[in-house]
C-alpha cells in the first residue's frame, strides 16, 4: 500500500513538470513570436543626380556708359535710344573752343622749334665741316654749337609732345562706339554741357549695349559649387515669355563671393531673335551631378538628435551609431558622409530610442 501511494506522488510531480515545461516553452515561443524584427539596408553608392532652381541676371555681354574727358558742350548728337551703332561710329560731336586755341599755339610752337632746330643743326654741320680744316675753327665753338643743336632738338621733342597731348584732347571730342551694339540709355541733348567733373558728369552721354549675345550670371551658393562644372547645359526663363531657354556654363569665377559666400557661374545667351532684354530676371535650373558616387540612403534611416546626425549601423546584431554629414536630398533619398563602407548594415527606420549595444533582431 505504502509503495502504491509513493508511485502515485511521482506520477503527479511528473505530470506538474511536464505541465510547467510545456507551458514554459509555450510562453517563449509566444514571446519569440511577438518581438518584432528590425528591417536593414544594405549600404549601397549611387549617382545622385538633382536640380536647384535660382534666380539670376541677364545683362548685355558688352556694356559701357560713354563719358566725356574734357569740359565741353554737345555739338552734335547723331543717335538716339535704340540706335544699332558699329564699332568705330560717330556718335557725338563736343566743343571746346579753348581746346581749339590751345592746339593752335601748340602747333605754332612746334613750327618755330622745328625751325630753331634745323637752324642750329645746319650751323654745326657747316662749323664740323670746316672743322676738319686745321686751324679753321677752335675745339670750344665746335661744343658750344654742338651743345645748342641739342637743346634746340630737347625743345623741339618737347613741343612735339605738347602738340600730341593737345591733339589728343581734341579728339576726346568726337564720342565713338567701342563695339558693336545699340544705344540703349541718352542722357544728354544739344547744347548741354559736360566734362569730367562737376553736374556735368553725373550721367553718362549714352550706354552702349552688345544685345545680340547675353551674359547671364547667377551666384551659386557655397555647398552646390562642386557640382557645377564648365559646360554643362542648363534651362533657364523668364516671367514675360513662356519658353524655356537653354543654354551652357562658360565662365566660373573659381572663388566665393565674401558677403553672400557663392560663386559667380556665367553663360553665354545668344540673342538673335533678341525676345530677350538686357536686365530681365531669370530662374535658372542647375543641374547637380556628382562627379563620382556616393553613399544615397532613405531619409527614415538618418537620425537628427542633439547628439547630431548619425546612422545605426549593424555589427553582428548590435547597433552602432556612426555619426555622418548629410549632402543633397531628392524625394525620400539623401547623401550621407561619414566612417562607412559598401555593404554596411543600416538600420533602414532608426530612431533615437535605439542605443549604443542594443540587440537588433534581424
Amino acid at each position: 500500500m505504502k509503495n502504491k501511494i509513493i508511485q502515485s506522488s511521482a506520477l503527479f510531480f511528473v505530470a506538474v513538470f511536464f505541465l510547467t515545461s510545456c507551458n514554459s516553452k509555450k510562453e517563449e515561443t509566444v514571446t519569440a513570436e511577438i518581438e518584432p524584427k528590425t528591417e536593414t539596408i544594405s549600404l549601397e553608392k549611387e549617382k545622385l543626380t538633382t536640380e536647384l532652381r535660382l534666380p539670376a541676371e541677364l545683362t548685355g555681354f558688352q556694356q559701357v556708359d560713354l563719358y566725356a574727358k574734357v569740359s565741353s558742350f554737345v555739338k552734335l548728337l547723331k543717335v538716339d535710344i535704340g540706335t544699332k551703332v558699329k564699332k568705330g561710329q560717330l556718335l557725338i560731336v563736343l566743343e571746346a573752343p579753348e581746346i581749339s586755341s590751345q592746339l593752335a599755339a601748340a602747333e605754332s610752337r612746334l613750327k618755330s622749334m622745328e625751325a630753331i632746330y634745323a637752324t642750329s643743326k645746319s650751323t654745326y654741320n657747316r662749323l664740323y665741316e670746316t672743322s676738319k680744316v686745321e686751324g679753321t675753327i677752335s675745339k670750344n665753338d665746335l661744343e658750344m654749337a654742338n651743345g645748342k643743336k641739342n637743346s634746340d632738338y630737347a625743345q623741339y621733342q618737347a613741343a612735339v609732345a605738347a602738340h600730341k597731348e593737345v591733339s589728343i584732347m581734341r579728339g576726346y571730342l568726337e564720342i565713338r562706339a567701342p563695339f558693336d551694339g545699340v544705344v540703349a540709355a541718352r542722357n544728354v541733348n544739344l547744347g548741354t554741357f559736360v566734362g569730367p567733373a562737376g553736374k556735368g558728369s553725373d550721367l553718362p552721354l549714352l550706354t552702349i549695349q552688345q544685345q545680340d549675345k547675353l551674359r547671364l550670371a547667377v551666384s551659386v551658393p557655397e555647398l552646390y559649387t562642386g557640382y557645377l562644372h564648365e559646360g554643362d547645359q542648363m534651362s533657364f526663363n523668364v516671367k514675360s515669355l513662356p519658353e524655356n531657354f537653354k543654354a551652357k556654363i562658360t565662365r566660373m569665377s573659381g572663388a566665393l563671393d565674401l558677403k553672400l559666400r557663392s560663386e559667380r557661374v556665367e553663360m553665354d545667351v545668344i540673342n538673335t531673335k533678341k525676345d530677350l532684354l538686357p536686365g530681365m530676371v531669370a530662374e535658372v535650373l542647375l543641374p547637380l551631378n556628382a562627379k563620382d558616387s556616393t553613399f544615397v540612403v532613405p531619409k527614415s534611416a538618418l537620425v537628427s538628435s542633439a547628439e547630431g546626425l548619425y546612422v545605426i549601423k549593424v555589427i553582428d546584431h548590435k547597433a552602432t551609431r556612426v555619426n555622418v554629414k548629410k549632402g543633397r536630398e531628392i524625394d525620400d533619398k539623401i547623401e550621407i558622409f561619414g566612417d562607412l563602407n559598401l555593404k554596411d548594415k543600416l538600420v533602414k527606420i532608426a530612431s533615437e530610442e535605439t542605443k549604443e549595444g542594443d540587440i537588433i533582431n534581424e
